[in-house]
């Protein structure tokens, strides 16, 4: 430990998992006067649920990372501004027929947002988080590069981090990789070095989102048709909330002389439209709520991820008027879904992204 003077306070915000508690426990080698604070996003027995951060063992084990490391702790009750800003954005982007992202939201909206007050309040010159990511300063202020392990790198969740909420953000895991993480842990004897990741989103058990959905927002669930591209009935459905762009498992549909896949859901005559692969692929791309990091001047071109798991491909970003944008794709990409994002890379950095409003498919913007 750093004997000396403590370096300025720094707040981390604990889930309880292994990342977040290994950042503490470096801030704190570091010599930083580290305050770790938990948030509380779920009330009763949805709070013992085990397997998603926030919950109530994931707080037992925070409470007890940060007594082993010495340092204050505190829960904070973000049950409504949760539920507001989270869950309730969740069903609504179901009910559109999107397939939403709530962890981005849940950091645009909560973590970066109502925490990050929270950690000026305490006198913290930064917040820290676990995120796999990186900051770094450059010529025009904070920069968001991606993690160099791009199994690991979360930059795609973050790309609604504004400057503002960079320049104050600290990601001491960017340039680790996870059995890195692990073995420090081990090293500190932390209690939860060898707890397992959360697999599912945080407030949805065992991954039933429908049941979420449904009870929200009921209208979401009536059941509906089946159609092709024609319009021709082929079946039926319970809700537009079960199926997703791209969607090939479920349908209930046989006989068909090649796999039919979900190419579009129309909310407002709850109908599943379906096609063959061949129809999946987009060229496309029109973007709402665009956030940039770098200001576009014009249009440009870059690597873009319309899915945080698959590879960033080239494509021509233009900006539109009202926070829009349009991305055109050098190659098509399959099944590009509205509510999901699709975020800029330069040279390694994110430039910006926005949530995906809808796609042209690859015949029709080749017309």
């Amino acid at each position: 430990m750093n004997s000396g003077k403590p370096r300025p306070r720094i707040v981390v915000a604990m889930s309880g998992g292994v990342d977040s508690s290994v950042t503490a426990a470096l801030l704190a080698r570091q010599g930083h006067d580290v305050v770790g604070v938990t948030l509380q996003l779920y009330p009763g027995e949805a709070a013992k649920r085990k397997g998603a951060c926030c919950a109530g063992q994931d707080i037992h084990d925070a409470k007890r990372v940060a007594a082993s490391l010495g340092i204050p702790h505190y829960v904070l009750d973000y049950e409504s501004r949760f539920r507001k800003n989270v869950i309730a954005d969740f069903a609504d982007s179901y009910a559109r027929g999107e397939t939403p992202i709530p962890c981005v939201r849940c950091n645009e909206r909560v973590k970066f947002a109502d925490l990050m007050e929270t950690a000026r309040e305490l006198g913290a010159e930064a917040l820290a988080t676990g995120h796999y990511a990186r900051r770094e300063e450059g010529a025009e202020g904070a920069e968001h590069p991606a993690a160099p392990a791009a199994a690991r790198d979360q930059s795609y969740f973050l790309f609604a981090t504004s400057r503002a909420q960079l320049d104050y953000l600290r990601f001491p895991l960017g340039n680790m990789e996870k059995r890195e993480v692990r073995a420090i842990a081990e090293e500190l004897g932390l209690v939860n070095a060898a707890k397992p990741d959360s697999q599912d989103i945080c407030f949805v058990p065992e991954g039933r989102y429908s049941d979420i959905v449904r009870k929200l927002r009921p209208d979401a669930a009536r059941p509906g048709e089946i159609v092709d591209l024609a319009g021709k009935v082929l079946g039926r459905h319970d809700g537009i909330i079960h199926f997703t762009i791209g969607q090939r498992k479920g349908l209930g549909l046989s006989g068909n002389e090649e796999p039919l896949f979900v190419l579009k859901l129309d909310a407002a005559r709850a109908q599943v439209v379906v096609g063959p692969r061949s129809a999946l692929g987009a060229s496309a791309i029109l973007l709402r709520e665009v956030n940039w990091l770098t200001q576009a001047r014009g249009s440009f071109d870059c690597a873009v991820k319309v899915r945080s798991m698959r590879p960033p491909v080239a494509a021509r970003v233009t900006p539109l008027p009202g926070g829009a944008a349009r991305v055109e794709l050098l190659a098509q990409e399959e099944a590009v879904a509205p509510g999901q994002a699709c975020v800029f890379y330069h040279d390694g950095r994110v430039l910006g992204g926005g949530w995906i409003a809808a796609s042209e498919p690859a015949q029709v913007a080749a017309e």
